[in-house]
């Protein structure tokens, strides 16, 4: 079972995979691993990002005036 990791954590792997593809003293070997590695990472994030967007929610009054809560982004 992999360990859940943060999305800064993610994010920081990412980075350092770029700097070694970026740097060309790769295998093809380690290249096709690491891309491997990021497309996971990248999934991982995303996925951190929908849940994080789906628990922000915007108070909008209602034709009522009442205050209601709706999901991130239908407003």
């Amino acid at each position: 079972m992999e360990k859940k990791i943060t999305f800064e954590e993610g994010y920081q792997r990412l980075e350092q995979i770029l700097s070694k593809l970026n740097n060309g003293e790769v295998s093809l070997e380690d290249s096709l691993k690491y891309y491997e590695e990021a497309d996971r990472l990248i999934t991982s994030c995303n996925k951190l990002l929908t849940q994080a967007e789906e628990k922000i929610q915007m108070m909008v009054k209602n034709r009522e005036g009442k205050v209601e809560m709706q999901p991130f982004g239908d407003a």
